[in-house]
């Protein structure tokens, strides 16, 4: 059998994305005809699956300064507008009450007591997971710890303050952590994926609290602890290590181009199966122009450092290297991110160069590109992360670094391991020097904590991290930089892979007759070189975007919702 799939058994317990107001289509299954056998609870905590990250893990990065997509988004380009109704803005919480109806009645099931905290602690994951993405998204937000009624007056509550949030999620964790089995399993929640969510939470919600002073609250520092001592427990416990056949130049990539998500390296993971058509469309969103055409930044490939360890930006004149020469004694995890000359698709012998239709930058994703027999409308079938054994590990050198207690042992711990893989020379923390590149970018000084960021940037590089990252770090205004590509010292025919013949032609607008051996990038009416009549490509160059401090580090509440609770106040600076 390839792989388990979690079948979602029952249809109405799945949540319905709707006003908050309105319940969930629970009527089918009531606790007195229901909640008694072990079947039961599984049955029922099965629908939750469906809340897992799914295809947003590889697409999530495109809002971030890793990503220059085809349409930039409302929000950067300072198009979003208060939205009306809750759907439209992600204020739903039917999800949630799906899970605290399962907790308001799993108990009466006629099973062990371990038995019924095991389920406990998956449905407690789940709503702690729902209100972490919650808390990202607009901040203070009402805590509902039971299934409330269409005449229940906590409805009409206000919002609850981060920090009671914030504790309340590290509870639930606590609670699944010490209650959920903890045999490996890559499709279901164990006491793995409850210390990796909450190590996530600690680090975010820690290093939030540290720059994001505004919000008044003093114990980061406790929360990074707290992170630390999450992220130990998994690795001390040695259920789990980097995928790894001792192959630096194809280990990174194959880790997500694999069909089944490997156990060694997954501790949770988004399952997909062709023939249950359970699919995703990760070729499609790198390999068809009218899904987006992402490209990745040059802000982003300057993060990878040079095959000895030294700093890219370390090379004389890296600002104006051009792609084929940018490229080479690179950190590997570059030319299995990106195409590089060389590249060949999986099962195929044909080398290719970027397709610039797919990618606006000149950099084009290869993470996540499977097979070209899944190269159809949403036929992808590989599994994708949602806690992976790296993840854990940069979590707790960042914890580390920021508490300024990262030494030589946990760079070997974390960070080292990392490199080890891609066959990148080791960490010194005694010889780090600050990266000026990484100084500007971030605004800090702290060697330690810019290397880690730049690791974090680097292996978990379109995986839906670096949007929040950002904002977290309180760098907001890097989302609005126009985002560089690949560089060209004017129009002209170029030879992208060095192989005699060109690939490629930049021109100002598209001849009558162009070549057919060539593709074109034309710079009207969408594009520009950086410099006028060279430099970087800039993909929307009359872009508008703009970054406002404090208004764009949260989400506004819908107007609906504030009209029918008037407990409920605005985020700041969305007020009108």
């Amino acid at each position: 059998m390839k792989k388990f799939l979690i079948i979602l058994g029952v249809a109405a317990l799945c949540a319905c994305k709707k006003n908050f107001l309105d319940r969930s289509p629970l009527s089918d299954i009531t606790a007195p005809a229901f909640f008694n056998t072990e079947k039961d609870l599984d049955l029922y905590v099965n629908s939750f699956y469906a809340d897992l990250p799914g295809t947003g893990i590889y697409s999530d990065d495109i809002s971030s300064d890793n990503v220059e997509p085809g349409v930039i988004s409302d929000l950067i380009a300072g198009r979003l507008v208060v939205p009306t109704d809750a759907a439209a803005a992600d204020w739903t919480w039917s999800s949630l009450r799906n899970v605290n109806y399962f907790l308001a009645h799993y108990n009466k099931a006629e099973v062990a007591d371990s038995v019924k905290a095991h389920y406990a602690g998956i449905a407690r994951f789940f709503r702690a997971f729902f209100y972490f993405r919650k808390m990202q998204r607009f901040g203070d937000v009402p805590w509902y710890s039971l299934p409330l009624e269409a005449n229940s007056q906590e409805l009409y509550k206000g919002r609850d303050p981060r920090k009671l949030v914030t504790d309340s999620i590290l509870a639930d964790l606590d609670y699944a952590a010490a209650h959920v089995k903890a045999a490996k399993n890559v499709s279901r929640i164990t006491k793995w994926a409850a210390l990796a969510l909450k190590a996530r939470v600690c680090v975010f919600e820690g290093s939030y609290r540290i720059y994001h002073t505004e919000l008044g609250l003093s114990d980061g520092s406790q929360l990074l602890q707290q992170g630390i001592v999450a992220a130990q427990q998994i690795m001390q416990s040695g259920t789990y290590k980097l995928y790894s056949t001792g192959k630096p130049e194809s280990d990174y990539i194959n880790l997500f181009s694999a069909d089944a998500a490997n156990t060694d390296e997954y501790i949770l993971a988004r399952v997909y199966d062709r023939t249950l058509t359970k699919t995703h469309q990760a070729n499609g969103m790198f390999l068809v122009p009218t899904l987006s055409a992402p490209g990745l930044t040059k802000s982003l490939i300057n993060s990878y450092l040079m095959k000895d360890g030294t700093p890219f930006s370390s090379q004389p004149g890296y600002a104006t290297m051009p792609y084929w020469e940018e490229v080479k004694n690179r950190d590997p995890r570059l030319s299995q991110t990106i195409r590089t000359p060389g590249y060949k698709r999986i099962g195929t012998t044909a080398p290719l160069v970027p397709d610039y239709s797919n990618a606006m930058t000149g950099y084009q994703c290869v993470k996540f590109v499977t097979s070209t027999d899944q190269d159809g409308n949403n036929t992808n079938s590989n599994d994708l992360p949602v806690f992976r054994y790296a993840e854990v590990l940069l979590n707790y050198a960042e914890a580390k670094a920021e508490l300024k207690q990262f030494t030589q042992a946990d760079a070997d711990l974390s960070i080292n391991l990392l490199r080890a893989r891609v066959g990148m020379p080791a960490m010194q923390i005694a010889t780090l020097t600050a990266d000026p590149l990484l100084q500007a970018q971030y605004n800090i000084t702290d060697a330690a904590i810019l290397e880690v960021r730049r690791e974090r940037r680097v292996e978990l590089a379109m995986e839906g991290f670096r949007y929040q990252d950002v904002l977290r770090w309180k760098r907001g205004p890097l989302l609005a930089e126009n985002f560089k590509g690949a560089y060209f010292p004017g129009v002209g025919t170029y030879d992208l892979d060095g192989d005699g013949k060109n690939d490629l032609a930049i021109v100002n607008t598209m001849p009558a007759n162009p070549d057919k051996t060539l593709q074109y990038l034309s710079l009207q009416p969408d594009h520009a070189l950086s410099e006028g009549t060279s430099g970087n490509i800039i993909a929307h160059p009359s872009a508008n975007k703009k970054f406002v401090d404090p208004k764009q580090y949260l989400y506004p509440l819908p107007r609906t919702e504030l009209l029918l609770n008037t407990n409920l106040t605005q985020n700041p600076g969305w007020e009108n």
